[in-house]
């Protein structure tokens, strides 16, 4: 974890400083990842919309039947994908303490959203609303897609979304007296 941090740090620093579009601020180097869809920056959590990183501390058996973290390999692509495409953020809903923002990356000459491109990689889900329903209807077509072709995580079959599991503790959570 420790060596993701400075890896990040060192190459963000080493990149050519620029300047995000108006209402947009860059993913700099110091920022603290949280997850694999959260960072805390100056003090402000911030978060990617839509999106739903694998939980840590839950596992998935790899093709030599190792037992892996899910949300560390959600954290490490991540980390990578900010590294190697330096993003542009804006804010789009403040819940609570945490700044929900929408992340763009440009792919050779192509803006690419950093939610979708977090999903359809396989490292990362749709995030659903207490009813079920995702934030972003795309983001669950991106996740089903990535489904079927077995990409990341998907090609593990002990994976569990994280919908499932956060349901779960909120049903156990709920059922206590």
């Amino acid at each position: 974890m420790r060596s993701v941090r400075i890896l990040l740090a060192v190459t963000l620093a080493a990149a050519p400083a620029r300047a995000a579009a108006p209402g947009y601020f860059d993913l700099r180097a110091g920022v603290t990842l949280e997850s694999g869809d959260s960072w805390v920056e100056a003090g402000t959590k911030y978060r990617l919309y839509g999106t739903q990183a694998c939980l840590r501390g839950t596992f998935y058996t790899d093709a030599a039947a190792h037992r892996a973290d899910c949300g560390e390999a959600s954290l490490a692509v991540f980390a990578a994908f900010i590294a190697d495409t330096r993003p542009e953020c804006a804010p789009v809903v403040r819940v609570g303490d945490t700044l929900h923002v929408a992340c763009f990356v440009m792919i050779g000459g192509d803006r690419v959203d950093l939610g979708s491109l977090m999903i359809t990689s396989g490292f990362a889900f749709a995030a659903l609303r207490a009813d079920g329903l995702p934030y972003h209807a795309g983001y669950a077509v991106a996740e089903q897609a990535a489904r079927d072709r077995h990409a990341g995580l998907w090609q593990f079959k002990d994976v569990q979304h994280p919908a499932i599991l956060l349901g779960q503790a909120a049903g156990a959570t709920a059922s206590r007296p």
